[in-house]
C-alpha cells in the first residue's frame, strides 16, 4: 500500500497537482501550507500550517512519513519580506534536508529548474544549484527533477500570457498592444511542459528505486521559439492571432531595475533567464520513466478556456 508522504508548496501551483497525483494513487499526505487548510479529502490529507523556517512544522509534516516531496520555489524575490531567493531555495532547502536526516526519512524527491547549473547567469538558478548540492551532500536517497517552463491553466505566467492574448495589462497599464519577449532574434528557445505531467514525474519518481541518485531534466516534446509561444497562446486563448514584438534588452533591465517590470509581468531573473535556451534531451528521463510528456498545444487546449 502507499504510504505517508510529507508534501511541501503543496498549496501551489505545481504542489497542487502533485497533491492530486499523489491522492490518486492511494497515497496519504501531510501538506505543509501557509495560511490555508486544504480539503482532508476524506481524512487523507492533514495540512500543516506553517513553513520552511517553523521547525516545528516541519517536524509534524514528516511524522509517519516514508518521504518527502520538496516543491517550494520562487520566482520573484522580495527582500523587505524576507523573500528571496537564497533564503528560499537554500536555507529553506537545508532546513527541510536536515529535519528529514534527523527523522529517519531518507526518501526526497527535490524539485530544481531545468538551465540549473554553477556558472548559471540568473541568481534563480544558482540558488537552485546550491540546493541540489544540498541533497547530493546529504544521507538522503534522492531524486532531483529538473523541469522547463510549466504551463498549466492556475499558473501565473499562463495567466499573464493569456492577458497578453486579450491585450490586455496589469494597472497601470491596462492596454498591451502585443505579447512581448525580450532580445529579439538572440532570445533563447523554449520547451514547455504540461504542469500534470510534471506531478506524474514526480510520484513516479517516489516509485521507482532506480531514480535514486539521479537528476532527471523534464519538458515537453516540442521545442519552439517565444513568437511561436505566442501565436499558439493567441490562436489557443483568443482563436486569433496576435502580433509579438521584442523588447530590447536594454529596456527591460532599465524596467526592471525602475520597479517597473513586475507589473508588466517579469522581472530581471527572467529576462535574463530568456536569453538562453531553455531545452533539453528526454532520452534518460524516457529511459527510466516509460513515458513521454504531451505536447504543448494539445495540452494547452485542454485548459485554454479556464485562462
Amino acid at each position: 500500500m502507499p504510504g505517508r508522504i510529507f508534501l511541501t508548496g503543496a498549496s501551489g501551483f505545481v504542489g497542487a497537482a502533485v497533491l492530486d497525483e499523489l491522492l490518486a494513487r492511494g497515497y496519504l499526505v501531510n501538506a505543509l501550507v501557509h495560511q490555508k487548510t486544504l480539503d482532508p479529502a476524506q481524512g487523507r490529507v492533514e495540512s500543516i500550517q506553517g513553513g520552511l523556517f517553523d521547525p516545528q512544522a516541519i517536524q509534524r509534516g514528516l511524522r509517519d512519513c516514508s518521504a518527502v516531496v520538496h516543491l517550494v520555489g520562487i520566482i520573484e524575490e522580495h527582500p523587505r519580506h524576507g523573500v528571496t531567493f537564497h533564503r528560499i531555495h537554500c536555507e529553506g532547502a537545508r532546513n527541510v534536508v536536515d529535519a528529514a536526516t534527523h527523522a529517519g526519512v531518507k526518501r526526497f524527491v527535490h524539485m530544481s529548474a531545468l538551465g540549473t547549473r554553477p556558472n548559471a547567469v540568473s541568481n534563480y538558478h544558482k540558488t537552485k544549484q546550491q540546493a541540489e548540492q544540498l541533497l547530493r551532500n546529504s544521507a538522503l536517497d534522492w531524486t532531483i527533477i529538473r523541469p522547463s517552463l510549466i504551463h498549466g491553466p492556475a499558473g501565473q505566467f499562463m495567466q499573464t500570457v493569456a492577458r497578453w492574448a486579450r491585450k490586455q495589462a496589469p494597472p497601470p497599464f491596462f492596454f498591451m498592444p502585443f505579447m512581448p519577449y525580450f532580445g529579439g532574434r538572440h532570445a533563447g528557445r523554449i520547451q514547455p511542459v504540461f504542469v500534470k505531467d510534471v506531478a506524474r514525474a514526480f510520484v513516479d519518481a517516489l516509485e521507482k528505486p532506480t531514480t535514486i541518485g539521479r537528476a532527471y531534466e523534464l519538458a515537453g516534446p516540442d521545442q519552439m521559439t517565444w513568437p511561436q509561444f505566442h501565436h499558439i497562446c493567441a490562436q489557443a486563448i483568443v482563436h486569433k492571432r496576435r502580433l509579438t514584438a521584442a523588447m530590447p534588452l536594454s529596456v527591460a533591465k532599465l524596467l526592471a531595475a525602475l520597479g517597473i517590470a513586475p507589473f508588466l509581468g517579469f522581472n530581471l531573473d527572467q529576462v535574463l533567464m530568456s536569453q538562453e535556451d531553455n531545452t533539453c534531451d528526454l532520452t534518460g528521463f524516457q529511459k527510466d520513466f516509460g513515458w513521454q510528456p504531451r505536447g504543448f498545444e494539445t495540452s494547452l487546449r485542454s485548459y485554454s478556456a479556464q485562462l
